[in-house]
C-alpha cells in the first residue's frame, strides 16, 4: 500500500461481531461469539498432547478455553480469578462446550459500537495494524464524490464517502449477513464503481487506438491487387463459405481499410472454419504490400495452420513460410532473413515469432490464435514486430493490424465487460455436414468394455484417439501415462495399427505421425493433450478422453472437437475415475448436456472465474476486486451505460474516477 487511497479501497473480507457478549450458557455449536466470565482454573496438560487449557465462567455455565500452540505471557494471563474476554468459534468437545485458540481480551474494555473488520492480510501484517493505518487513511484520504448528483439519482447509489466509511465501520444495526454477501447500498456503490472504472479505462484504450496510425489495406487497393488476389482465392478453395464466415470477413476487411490499427476478436467454436477467415484476411493485406505474422499456441496447432494455408495461398503466388523452436538453426535463419527482406509474406509460427531477431520489414497484419493462451506480453510482442516509432513518421507511431482467433467463445459478461474495447465477430454456424458429437460418460471400472468397443469399430475402418490425462500438471507423468497406455494397447491389440504423439517428440516425429493418422495408416492414435487444439483428422470419429475428471471444461470441450470433423456419426467417451469433486460432476455433466460451445464457456466462467478466458491468468493480479461477473452484471450494464455519458458530458468526473480506481491498472486492463 502506497497511498490513504489504496487503503481506503483495502476493503473487509468479513466482520466479528463485538458489540455484545453473550452469555455462556446460550452458547451454540458452529457459531462464533464473545463471552465474559471468570476463570475458575488454568493448566497445562501433557497428554495426549503439550496444551493449554482454562475453565471459564459466567452466572450461565462453563466454558473450556484450549490453546495448542501457547506463550508463557498467555499462561500467565489466565490467572485464576481473572475477568477476561474471550472470542472464537464454539464447538462440542468432549467436556462440553470449548473454543479452540479463542482470543483474549480484559473484561475491563469498552465494547465497540461497530462490527469488527477483518481485512485480506499477508504474513507479518497484523488486524490492529491494518486497522490502524486505514482508520489514519479515512482521516487523510480525500472522500469526496467523483461522480455527480445526477449519476447518484439515475443509478440509486449511495454517496462514496459515506458507503466507504460503513464498510470499513459499520454501525449498530447494519445487517452483518447484507454486509458478508455484499448485498448492502454501500457494496452496490464500491461495485458499480469498479466496473464502471474498468469501463472508462477501456474506453479510453479504445480511443487511443483510434489516434493511432496503421497503413490501410483496402480491398480495393488498385483493379489488379486485393480485390483480385481475393477473388482467385474464393474460386481455388475445395468449399463454399457459410453466411457466418462471409459476414465475419466483410467485417474483417472493412476495418483493413481503416487508417487507425484493426483489434478484432475472431470466435467461433471448434471446426467452424476461422482458418479460411484468417486466409482471406492474409490475401487482402498481402495484396496490398504488406507482410502478416500469424502465431499459433503449439507447433501441431501452427504446422497445420501453415499446411492449409500453403494450400491455398501458394498456388495463387504467395511465399508462405514456417519458424518454430524444433527447426534447425539453418532454417530459423532463412525464415527470418526472409522476413527482415520481405521476401516472405506470410510467416506462420510459435512463439519462435516474437524472439529479438525475428524482424519484419512492412508487417502489416498479425494474426494471433487461442489468443487465451498466451501472455498479454506475448501477444503485444508480435504486434511490435511491425511497430514504426513517431521520429520515422511525422509524432504519431503506425503498429499493424491485429486479428486475435478463439475457439473458446466468451460469454457475454465478458463480452461486456473485459472485451468491451475490442470488437467482437463470431462464426455462429458450423460448416454443412458436420454432424453433432454423441457423448458419452463411463466409470473407469468399465475400462475394458470401452477398449474392446474402440477395436471393434476401428477393425470396422474407423479410426480413433485415446487421450491420456494430464497428470499434477506434470509432463513427466503424462509422458509415462502415454507409454504405458500405448505399450499395453499394443500388447493387448497385436492387429491394430496404433501409434503415439506426445509433447516431448522432436516436431518431424510429431509430423509423421500425425501425416500417417490423417493418412489413415494409423487406427488408433495415443496422445496427450497435444492434439488439444487445430487437429483435423475428418476420418476419425471416436475419442475416449481417460481421467476426463482432471481436465478443465474448456479442454474438453476443445479435445471433443478434434472428432466430429466428417460425415460420420462421431463418439467421445468420457472415462472417470470415482469419487467425483463437486465441480468434476459439474463439467462432466455440462459435457454431457450440450455442445454449444457459448453455453460451455458460460458455465466455465462460473466455476474458473475470468482469468483462464482472458490470458491473464499467469499475471497474479485479481481482475475484479469487488464485482462477480455473473452475479452483477445488472450493475455492469449500468455502469457501461453510464461510461458513454460520463465521456461525453463529463470529462471532469471521469478524470477523478480514473485516478481514484485505476491507478497503475490502465495498461493491465488495455491488453
Amino acid at each position: 500500500m502506497v497511498t490513504p487511497n489504496d487503503c481506503i479501497l483495502h476493503l473487509p473480507l468479513r466482520y466479528e461481531d463485538e458489540t455484545r457478549i453473550v452469555p455462556i450458557g446460550s452458547l451454540r455449536p458452529g457459531a462464533p461469539a464473545q463471552v465474559e466470565g471468570e476463570i475458575l482454573r488454568s493448566e497445562v496438560l501433557f497428554r495426549p498432547r503439550r496444551q493449554l487449557t482454562a475453565v471459564m465462567a459466567d452466572d450461565s455455565g462453563e466454558l473450556q478455553l484450549r490453546w495448542l500452540n501457547f506463550y508463557p505471557s498467555q499462561q500467565k494471563q489466565l490467572t485464576p480469578g481473572r475477568r477476561l474476554r474471550a472470542r472464537g468459534e464454539v464447538r462440542g468437545g468432549l467436556f462440553g462446550r470449548e473454543m479452540v485458540h479463542p482470543r483474549m481480551t480484559s473484561a475491563d474494555a469498552a465494547l465497540p459500537e461497530a462490527l469488527t473488520p477483518v481485512y485480506p492480510s499477508t504474513e507479518g501484517l497484523t488486524q490492529p495494524s491494518l486497522r490502524k493505518a486505514i482508520a489514519q487513511a479515512l482521516d487523510q484520504a480525500d472522500l469526496s464524490d467523483t461522480l455527480p448528483d445526477e449519476a447518484l439519482q439515475r443509478y440509486t447509489l449511495m454517496p462514496f464517502a459515506p458507503a466507504i466509511r460503513l464498510l470499513h465501520a459499520p454501525p449498530p444495526g447494519v445487517s452483518e449477513q447484507d454486509l458478508i454477501e455484499r448485498g448492502h447500498p454501500a457494496w452496490h456503490r464500491i461495485k458499480f464503481d469498479e466496473l464502471l472504472a474498468q469501463q472508462l479505462s477501456l474506453a479510453a484504450a479504445r480511443a487511443a487506438r483510434r489516434s493511432i496510425r496503421a497503413v490501410p489495406l483496402p480491398l480495393q487497393a488498385s483493379p489488379s491487387d486485393a480485390a483480385d488476389l481475393v477473388a482467385r482465392l474464393y474460386r481455388a478453395l475445395p468449399f463454399t463459405l457459410t453466411a457466418a464466415q462471409q459476414r465475419v470477413i466483410k467485417e474483417i476487411s472493412a476495418d483493413l481499410a481503416q487508417p487507425y490499427p484493426m483489434h478484432r476478436l475472431l470466435q467461433g467454436d471448434v471446426g467452424s472454419g476461422k482458418t479460411v477467415v484468417a486466409a482471406v484476411a492474409a490475401a487482402q493485406a498481402i495484396a496490398c504490400g504488406a507482410q502478416v505474422a500469424l502465431m499459433a499456441p503449439t507447433e501441431i496447432l501452427a504446422e497445420q495452420h501453415f499446411h492449409k494455408l500453403v494450400s491455398w495461398l501458394q498456388p495463387l503466388g504467395v511465399n508462405v513460410a514456417w519458424l518454430s523452436g524444433s527447426q534447425t538453426a539453418k532454417a530459423r535463419r532463412e525464415s527470418a532473413a526472409g522476413a527482415a527482406d520481405g521476401s516472405i509474406q506470410l510467416l506462420v509460427g510459435t512463439q519462435a515469432l516474437i524472439q529479438d531477431h525475428v524482424e519484419f520489414q512492412r508487417l502489416g497484419l498479425s494474426i494471433v490464435d487461442e489468443q487465451h493462451r498466451f501472455g498479454v506480453g506475448q501477444r503485444l510482442a508480435l504486434t511490435r514486430k511491425g511497430e514504426v516509432s513517431p521520429d520515422q513518421a511525422e509524432q504519431i507511431p503506425t503498429i499493424p493490424h491485429q486479428l486475435n482467433m478463439s475457439a473458446t467463445p466468451i460469454p457475454r459478461t465478458l463480452a461486456m465487460t473485459f472485451f468491451a474495447d475490442l470488437d467482437v465477430s463470431v462464426i455462429d454456424e458450423l460448416p454443412p455436414g458436420r454432424t453433432p458429437v454423441v457423448t458419452k460418460l463411463v466409470s473407469d471400472n468399465r475400462r475394458e468394455e470401452v477398449i474392446a468397443h474402440i477395436a471393434n469399430a476401428v477393425r470396422q475402418g474407423q479410426q480413433a484417439y485415446w487421450v491420456c490425462p494430464l497428470v499434477e500438471e506434470s509432463e513427466a507423468l503424462q509422458l509415462q501415462t502415454a507409454v504405458d497406455t500405448y505399450d499395453a494397447m499394443c500388447a493387448d491389440l497385436p492387429d491394430l495399427r496404433i501409434g503415439m504423439v506426445h509433447g516431448r517428440l522432436a516436431q518431424t516425429e510429431k509430423a509423421a505421425v500425425m501425416q500417417a493418422f490423417r493418412d489413415g495408416d494409423i487406427d488408433l492414435l495415443v496422445a496427450t493433450t497435444v492434439i488439444e487444439v487445430g487437429v483435423d483428422v475428418p476420418k476419425a470419429s471416436l475419442m475416449v478422453i481417460e481421467h476426463a475428471e482432471r481436465f478443465g471444461l474448456a479442454q474438453l470441450h476443445q479435445l471433443r472437437g478434434r472428432v466430429g470433423r466428417g460425415s460420420a456419426e462421431s463418439v467421445c467417451v468420457l472415462l472417470y475415475q470415482t469419487p467425483l469433486s463437486q465441480i468434476a460432476r459439474q463439467r462432466l455433466r455440462a459435457m454431457f448436456e450440450t455442445n454449444d460451445g457459448f453455453e460451455i464457456a458460460r458455465r466455465d466462467l462460473e466455476l474458473r472465474g475470468p482469468g483462464e478466458f482472458l490470458g491473464t491468468r499467469q499475471s497474479g493480479m485479481a481482475l475484479l476486486r469487488f464485482a462477480d461477473l455473473e452475479s452483477d452484471v445488472g450493475i455492469a450494464e449500468q455502469a457501461r451505460e453510464a461510461a458513454a455519458w460520463l465521456r461525453a458530458d463529463h470529462p471532469d468526473a471521469v478524470a477523478a474516477h480514473l485516478a481514484r480506481w485505476m491507478r497503475g491498472r490502465e495498461d493491465f486492463l488495455r491488453t
